[in-house]
């Protein structure tokens, strides 16, 4: 298998460690091992006694039940622990698709979620997401014309990387039907599963609850902030693809770290805290960031997401790669062009999960006062 460079990994391990002021990062606040113990009730002598042997392949049990937890129907025998998500998709493309199958995957998404299907040898339609006014939109119907016979495979993204759009429930429900009756398997990424902004509307279905013919996937980096744990999951009520998947992993990771299991397990004991303080970052930093674009209106558009810490920002000033490489040199400020996800209209990503926030919009908002944008 020989796989495309992964444009947004390059991008940011060229630039992540060195630019003073990230605006670009999809991930919420992180937290050092005390804090997390510390709001855990947790000392760290029991931390300090985690036996450092190999894992259970499949995941501590302790940790896959907890995680089982963030679900209705998933039990603990439905839970694949990885090491991290990009793990869970690598291995599951690799089990599941065969060269010559058609994959039809929402877009714009992390590489990774098509590109391992298109190393296999396989065909990819992209079922694209929408700017309609001031919102995106996503078109269910759509679907039915993208099918084809050899239609294996359908990806989802939920909420949506980069955009944070949010395919509401009915029409979770309505993709679950058209796949199901025509035999189609559905991955669904919900990596930000639990960062809804509004938390009057609905709770957010996952897929695996909704479709027994599907496999959804989380992990700790996004949502909880927990990027350093490596830990990610897959839940499915598909016996056979896990299987599989659990075999594969022997070729992969084997195992997962144990520290990183046993934090993992704590950070989801107290998930609701750490999702609700992860919350409160991003609509404080909505607030903040409301006025700067009101101000700067001649040169961005901008939806504010249904859910999670990022948002695909419209540069209507100019060639949008410039303006990203000029703030980048000039002014230290890290954006994400939407090249990265080879998606036109001149869009880039920025990130609103975390506390140093405000100051890189300050650093923005005087940058363009420089140069007059």
């Amino acid at each position: 298998m020989k796989l495309n460079d992964f444009k947004l990994e390059v991008y940011f391990g060229k630039h992540e460690f060195s630019a003073p002021y990230l605006l670009a990062q999809s991930d919420c606040e992180a937290m050092t091992i005390k804090e997390l113990l510390q709001m855990a009730g947790d000392s760290s002598s029991e931390f300090l006694d985690t036996w450092l042997g190999y894992t259970e392949v499949s995941g501590n049990p302790i940790l896959r039940k907890e995680i089982s937890r963030l679900y209705s129907t998933v039990g603990e025998e439905d839970v694949l622990v990885h090491s991290g998500a990009e793990e869970a998709i690598f291995n599951f493309m690799n089990v599941f698709l065969q060269k010559g199958d058609h994959v039809i995957c929402q877009f714009p998404v992390y590489q990774s979620l098509y590109e391992v299907a298109n190393a296999i040898g396989c065909e990819i339609t992209r079922w694209e997401l929408r700017r309609s006014g001031e919102e995106w939109s996503f078109n269910v119907d759509e679907l039915k014309d993208l099918v084809r016979p050899e239609t294996k495979l359908v990806v989802i993204n939920n909420p949506n990387n980069p955009t944070g759009y949010l395919v509401p429930n009915r029409d979770l429900m309505k993709i679950a039907s058209f796949t199901e009756e025509r035999g189609i398997f559905v991955f669904s990424d919900e990596v930000y599963r639990g960062l809804e902004l509004d938390q009057s509307v609905e709770k957010q279905k996952s897929f695996a609850d909704i479709s027994d013919n599907s496999l959804a996937l989380g992990v700790m980096s996004k949502s909880y902030g927990l990027a350093g744990l490596r830990i990610g999951w897959v839940v499915s009520h598909n016996k056979s693809v896990l299987e599989s998947m659990t075999r594969f992993k022997h070729y992969t990771t084997i195992c997962n770290s144990a520290p990183s299991e046993y934090l993992a397990w704590k950070a989801l004991c107290v998930g609701d805290k750490i999702l609700k303080r992860n919350r409160a970052i991003v609509v404080q930093n909505w607030d903040r960031a409301a006025p700067f674009f009101e101000k700067h209106s001649s040169v961005f558009r901008v939806s504010r997401p249904k859910a999670g810490p990022i948002a695909f920002v419209q540069f209507v000033g100019g060639d949008v790669e410039d303006f990203c490489s000029v703030v980048l040199e000039s002014a230290g400020i890290l954006l994400l062009p939407g090249s990265m996800y080879d998606f036109e209209g001149g869009f880039f990503r920025m990130g609103f999960g975390r506390k140093s926030f405000a100051e890189g919009l300050e650093r923005l908002d005087e940058f363009l006062g420089l140069f007059g944008k």
